[in-house]
């Protein structure tokens, strides 16, 4: 049966003193929980910190019972077996030597009352699409979404009471996304996934925030997640478009207040001047108006004051996260006469086309294969590519900067700069080192780069684009796409990422 996770007053610090997590306290409920967050929230690390793989600095963490923990690169040697990847080598290996005629204590006791253990491996494997065969084929055989689904498979065959998932569906395609999500509405026990799938995030029955060290917990999937901030922030908005008014009033008020105080000054003043009143009774005069002045200047400096307060409080509401947009350039001279004809992709003038189908029906390849005969092609068509698997190269130790003026060498700095801001990477973000990005920042740079040319590309490739970002950064992805003029051509198992870029049509390709 499931059970809630209960954290209580986490706090975590790396050895060199960098504060993760402080103080939280929170639940997770028992059942499907979504663990969603920005890039560099914390999402892998109390993944981890649930796992029993870090200990917190302080607080703890109970209802976990047995653990079930698949990280989003599942490590297993290429020489192993699907039977030891599994965890079951020894006890199959076992089996083999009581079938063949083996008495020995040891190996009775290695099988114990796991028997059934094949059938068990094999039932689980096929719940999740994994036809594999015999369980002493290698790893290194496997694709990689075979290895992640296996690392999978391997954990629900302990029958964990908590499975926790970081990023399960990067490298899976459609139909074994689908085998995934029933799997885990099969498993009995409590499960906290982190995932930017929407199809799957939707699947959920609550969704857990992590936000600037804080954490809060919604009933639901991500839709109704959505929901309830997307009301906040309109209401938190409105909070600040009321509250700049005020200021705004209150500012006028201070000044109207500080003429009139001004005007009745210059008029007592004349008043006494012509009345010929003696010295002394004047300057008591003159003192009580400017205790009384100071007394009204005061009073609307403070609601000035109040009002400013008020502004800042409101502003400290709205989450910058939403203000933020890619600024797609404008495509090459060539769109108008652009005609892309190779083999099953043909793409004419700004279409948007997606390329999907199963694994190893060979997408890639045929994307590639377009790529080079269209550039190869008189005149040729100037594409901007972003490979599955980001690299920069040498300029993976280098700047932002570098790296862009690694693969453009003839543009100067103010362009490259440019380039930079397009993408969100402003001022000395552009001194950045490459290999601290994340996977959002990792993708952004790379598009600065694909976009960038003369004449700038017509055409725009994106093989897997959405493969380890976090919802925030497909959301972000998804606008810019929208707003790109060009042609699109974008390989994807993400279904829910698909249907919001407006696609003109899809091609799929099949084994």
């Amino acid at each position: 049966m499931a059970t809630s996770l209960a954290v209580s007053a986490l706090s975590l610090r790396w050895p060199d003193g960098t504060e993760v997590f402080d103080d939280l306290s929170f639940t997770i409920p028992a059942g499907r929980a979504a663990l969603v967050g920005a890039n560099g929230a914390g999402k892998s690390t109390m993944l981890r910190i649930l796992a029993g793989q870090i200990t917190p600095t302080a607080g703890s963490v109970s209802g976990t019972g047995l653990v079930g923990y698949v990280p989003q690169h599942p490590q297993a040697r290429p020489e192993d077996t699907l039977a030891d990847a599994l965890g079951i080598g020894g006890t199959v290996a076992a089996l083999r030597r009581i079938e063949g005629g083996s008495t020995a204590p040891e190996d009775f006791e290695a099988v114990g009352d796991d028997w059934d253990v094949e059938e068990r491996a094999t039932a689980v494997l096929d719940g999740l699409g994994l036809r594999l065969g015999a369980l002493d084929r290698t790893v290194g055989t496997l694709s990689g979404g075979e290895a992640t689904l296996l690392a999978i498979a391997g954990q629900l065959l302990r029958r964990p009471d908590t499975l926790l998932l970081d990023e399960p569906t990067n490298n899976l395609d459609e139909r074994a996304r689908g085998l995934l999500t029933d799997a885990l509405e099969r498993f009995g026990g409590t499960a906290v996934v982190v995932s930017h799938d929407l199809t799957l995030l939707e699947r959920m029955d609550s969704t857990v925030e992590l936000y600037r060290g804080s954490v809060r917990v919604f009933g639901g999937p991500y839709s109704h997640y959505r929901e309830v901030l997307d009301a906040e922030q309109a209401a938190a908005e409105q909070a600040v478009t009321t509250a700049k008014v005020d200021l705004k009033a209150q500012r006028r008020d201070l000044v109207e207040a500080q003429v009139k105080l001004d005007r009745r000054a210059r008029f007592a003043a004349k008043a006494e001047a012509e009345k010929r009143v003696p010295k002394i009774i004047a300057g008591l005069r003159k003192n009580a108006a400017e205790v009384s002045a100071g007394k009204h200047r005061g009073l609307h400096e403070d609601r000035v004051d109040s009002a400013r307060d008020a502004l800042d409080a409101a502003k400290e509401g709205v989450r910058d996260d939403r203000s933020v947009r890619i600024t797609m350039p404008e495509p090459g001279p060539g769109l108008h006469r652009l005609q892309l004809d190779d083999g099953p992709l043909q793409v004419v003038g700004p279409e948007r086309i997606a390329l999907v189908g199963p694994n190893g029906a060979g997408k890639t390849t045929v994307l590639r294969r377009a790529i080079a005969a269209a550039r190869a092609a008189e005149p040729p068509t100037v594409i901007g590519y972003v490979p599955q698997d980001v690299r920069f190269g040498p300029a993976e130790n280098g700047s932002l900067l570098d790296a862009v003026r690694d693969a453009h060498p003839d543009l100067d700095a103010q362009h490259a700069h440019a380039a930079l801001a397009r993408m969100l990477f402003r001022g000395r973000q552009s001194e950045r080192i490459v290999s601290t990005l994340s996977g959002g920042e990792r993708l952004r740079l790379a598009l600065a780069i694909a976009l960038l040319g003369d004449p700038a590309p017509s055409l725009l490739a994106l093989d897997e684009p959405t493969n380890n970002l976090d919802v925030p950064s497909v959301e972000l992805l998804v606008e810019a796409l929208k707003s790109w003029e060009g042609a699109l051509v974008v390989v994807s198992h993400d279904r829910a990422f698909l249907d919001l870029l407006e696609l003109t049509r899809e091609v799929e390709i099949t084994r």
